[in-house]
């Protein structure tokens, strides 16, 4: 009876909006990521990216009915039980819809609580296979998924590094561990050796005895499957000081500068896969000329955030209301070029992604290998 009611009004209040404008109000967009601790960087460039396209759906003249699009940001610090209650903090903000989360072990418990409420989520960055297979009917995601993303790391691991042997560690988080599983399965189906899979917990710093392990194992590849670039960043440190001559290879949670700074000399050859973003664009163009002065150089999700945002307010104003139902609906119309990617969500409420591999060359991801095209030039 709830939504039944929260519905009406909506529509009603929208519809006195359009018709007359004399009831101007805020609408209220909620955003959810880790604001503190290890993974904030990531967290902070999340509520940037959406802050930044509300700011560009302003100048463009906004949404009828609403005089201000009020950012409202919660922090996951990427924890299940903290995300819930950010989720029902916005519910209680009456937010419409919900830019986030970041880990994938935020996203899914609070998911569930959004959507006792009717509330649309967009994703810029849960890859879990899991976020969108449970069949909620307001989950989208803008990032690519853990099935996509392992078979391209795999092909990249087997045709371009010509490895045979692969040793694999993950930090047990919902996203890391369904990754580097995803990618033992596609690994042991291209013929290549999974010598070990081993464990660490979030929020180690000492990484001695895995290391050891994975020097002692000799492998072609040391897979790192972690959540974000800190324990990335201290684990390739700690790596290059024990001498380790495997070749390393990590996730697109690193895809942050912030790794280069602290790993420094270490990150240096260290391949990574990403989703492929064209910086040639217009549309990316402009994004950046707009961001850059204000938040300092694109990290892994801000340009995500920026079209989930985008993507949502897109569909209010086509939808003339923000009725779930109506918005979902414009949603799954929508089929322009963003500022990441081309935008166009599948019955799952996902919109893919192509992954490619990078290189660290300095402080830069180099665009290196595509499974289409082979290596970049």
């Amino acid at each position: 009876m709830k939504k039944v009611i929260s519905t009406l009004i909506s529509g009603l209040f929208l519809g006195a909006c359009l018709a007359g404008g004399a009831y101007a109000k805020t609408l209220k967009i909620g955003s959810m990521s880790p604001l503190t601790g290890p993974y904030a960087s990531d967290g902070t460039d999340i509520k940037n990216g959406a802050l930044t396209a509300i700011e560009v759906m302003m100048e463009q003249g906004g949404i009828p009915g609403y005089d201000k699009i009020q950012l409202v940001p919660q922090d996951t610090a990427c924890d299940p039980r903290q995300a819930v209650a950010a989720a029902n903090k916005l519910i209680n903000e009456e937010v419409t819809g919900v830019v986030g989360a970041y880990c994938s072990s935020s996203t899914i418990p609070a998911s569930e609580t959004l959507d006792e409420e009717d509330i649309i989520m967009i994703t810029p960055a849960s890859t879990n296979e899991m976020v969108t297979d449970r069949g909620l009917p307001y989950m989208f995601r803008m990032a690519g998924r853990d099935d996509d993303q392992a078979p391209a790391a795999a092909r990249f691991i087997k045709d371009e590094l010509k490895a045979k042997t692969l040793f694999i560690v993950d930090d047990k988080t919902t996203y890391s561990q369904g990754l580097a599983d995803s990618i033992v399965k596609s690994a042991k189906e291209m013929g290549i050796d999974v010598v070990a899979h081993e464990h660490v917990n979030q929020g180690d710093k000492d990484f001695s005895a895995i290391l050891t392990l994975a020097k002692k194992s000799n492998a072609d590849v040391y897979y790192m499957s972690l959540q974000g670039f800190s324990p990335a960043a201290m684990m390739t440190l700690q790596a290059k000081r024990l001498g380790l001559k495997s070749q390393m290879v990590t996730n697109d949670a690193v895809f942050q500068p912030r790794y280069m700074e602290v790993a420094k000399e270490a990150s240096e050859g260290v391949y990574l896969t990403y989703g492929y973003t064209d910086p040639k664009t217009p549309e990316y163009k402009a994004f950046a000329d707009r961001y850059v002065p204000k938040y300092g150089e694109i990290a892994a999700y801000a340009t995500y955030a920026y079209d989930c945002a985008m993507a949502y307010m897109k569909a209010v104003k086509a939808a003339g209301t923000t009725d779930a139902a109506k918005v979902k609906a414009e949603l799954m119309k929508l089929d322009y070029q963003g500022v990441s990617k081309h935008i166009k969500f599948n019955k799952k409420g996902d919109s893919g992604s192509s992954y490619i591999a990078f290189k660290v060359v300095g402080d830069k991801f180099i665009p290196y290998w595509d499974p289409a095209k082979g290596l970049l030039k």
